[in-house]
């Protein structure tokens, strides 16, 4: 008996230093891929394998109309707790779809449960009243890369697995400047948005490591909502649906795993209106998805400063594919809440063209958020017009060169990429002491650029087969002019 519990013991104190080392999702990758991860150097030849992994879920064939629980698709009444009773009743018989007629379905937060697809039918408008109160009580949540109790998303899914968003029919989170985008405006004059005072009070507390119980927003404080947030949940699917008027960001798994984004539409021009989030989450599918945005199309995080760093965990394997990028500050950008690391992120086949569009690749820290980010691939990618550059590296992002946690990038891959017009190839800006090593333009051509590239404290960038041709074209002295 007694040597029966001390391997009990030692095997107990094995998992505690194998998951110091890796996440807890971690420990059932394979041996290889953590091999991978660790030696920190991968190329395409790793997106099959991370392809494989990614399967959405599968659903029982039994549909719970939400009309059976007495809501009414008038888009007059409040469907709220018809919703919960359809989504309670589908997660105990084993699953299914929790089916949204066609109409106007007014709703306040939706709660996901295990193995529950909300569908959202073809001719369905689903509604969120755009009353705080209908936002609780309070959830574990991440605003802008920072834990805290707050508002809850407006579809939520806090440790479940199995669950999905699907149909062709529209979310409107029916945020305006009367509501929730209002917290976010500057006053007249420049004067602070309603939201600066809770935005930096819980910042600070992430720096102090106040317990997260304790970080106590919600009612009368001025912190909006996500619109989908599963929050340490695997297994996702978001197929389809069209998002509109959302409160800030539209979809941000957070801790999550196995995760698919397939056709979705989104377009929505409020402050902080970013497409798709993935934040601290590991093997994500964002495909066939259209973003118009007032923010960034795709933004990967993984936590901000200490409190990004005290919970540890990367985003990870991440691929975009076949996506199409109009409005937005960044087609796909990494940061700025970057302190818990980034890594093997793949975009292929992807299109991107506004004048509203300001970058096609943009990576953004400081020496506050600090991160190491490494293996990023873009490939087959055509660009438009951008505003600012195809791509734009940031390190002197709102702090700057303030701060103890200098930022790496290395391997970082741009292939087959076409510009039709912006002001700069690359715009790159670190500091001393913070890495930018290992960029690498092949077989690309930008065309109409208008100003000289910026490069200030990069380490190695290099060309190989690539064209730069400039908007107003010039001759050199003893040659002809350039074609």
């Amino acid at each position: 008996m007694r040597r029966i519990i001390c391997r009990s013991i030692r095997l107990l104190l094995f998992l505690c230093l194998l998951q110091s080392y890796y996440p807890v999702w971690a420990i059932d990758m394979p041996v290889t891929q953590r091999r991978n991860i660790s030696r920190g150097v991968v190329g395409w030849e790793a997106m099959p394998a991370i392809l494989a992994r990614i399967k959405p879920p599968k659903f029982a064939a039994r549909d719970f109309n939400i009309t059976d629980y007495g809501a009414k698709s008038d888009g007059r009444t409040d469907c709220t707790e018809a919703i919960r009773k359809a989504i309670a009743a589908c997660h105990s018989a084993g699953g299914g779809r929790v089916v949204i007629p066609s109409g106007v379905v007014l709703s306040g937060a939706i709660h996901l449960k295990s193995n529950v697809n909300l569908h959202i039918s073809e001719g369905a408008t689903l509604k969120f009243i755009p009353e705080p109160a209908k936002y609780l009580p309070l959830v574990f949540t991440r605003f802008e890369g920072t834990e805290c109790m707050n508002y809850s998303p407006l579809i939520y899914a806090f440790e479940q697995e199995n669950i999905a968003v699907t149909g062709k029919g529209t979310l409107d989170g029916s945020a305006s400047d009367e509501n929730w985008w209002k917290w976010a405006r500057r006053g007249t004059g420049g004067t602070p948005s309603m939201a600066a005072a809770d935005i930096r009070q819980l910042r600070e507390m992430g720096q102090n490591s106040v317990p997260v119980k304790e970080r106590v927003f919600g009612q009368g404080r001025f912190l909006r909502p996500n619109f989908i947030q599963p929050y340490r949940s695997r297994n996702i699917l978001i197929e389809g649906i069209k998002i509109i008027n959302s409160p800030m960001w539209e979809i941000h798994p957070v801790l999550s795993t196995n995760i698919t984004v397939r056709g979705v539409t989104i377009i929505t021009h409020g402050p902080n209106n970013d497409g798709c989030n993935p934040e601290s989450s590991r093997d994500v599918l964002i495909e066939n998805c259209l973003f118009d945005t007032g923010d960034d199309c795709i933004a990967i995080k993984s936590g901000r400063d200490n409190d990004g760093r005290r919970v540890g965990v990367p985003s990870e394997n991440i691929i975009v594919r076949n996506c199409t990028m109009k409005d937005g500050h960044g087609g796909v950008v990494i940061g700025s809440e970057i302190s818990g690391n980034c890594r093997n992120v793949f975009v292929e086949n992807c299109k991107m063209d506004s004048p509203n569009l300001d970058r096609a690749l943009r990576f953004k820290s400081n020496a506050l958020r600090g991160g190491i980010i490494e293996n990023i691939f873009m490939r087959n990618v055509e660009i438009g017009r951008v505003a600012e550059a195809v791509l734009t590296i940031d390190f002197l992002y709102e702090a700057g060169d303030k701060g103890p946690h200098k930022p790496v990038l290395r391997n970082v891959s741009l292939e087959h990429v076409t510009s039709a017009a912006s002001p700069r190839v690359m715009w790159i800006a670190g500091f001393s002491g913070a890495v930018i090593e290992d960029i690498r333009f092949t077989d690309c051509t930008f065309r109409g650029i208008e100003a000289t590239e910026v490069m200030q404290h990069a380490g190695s960038v290099t060309f190989k087969n690539v064209t730069i041709e400039p908007a107003k074209k010039g001759r050199s002295a003893n040659s002809p002019g350039a074609r």
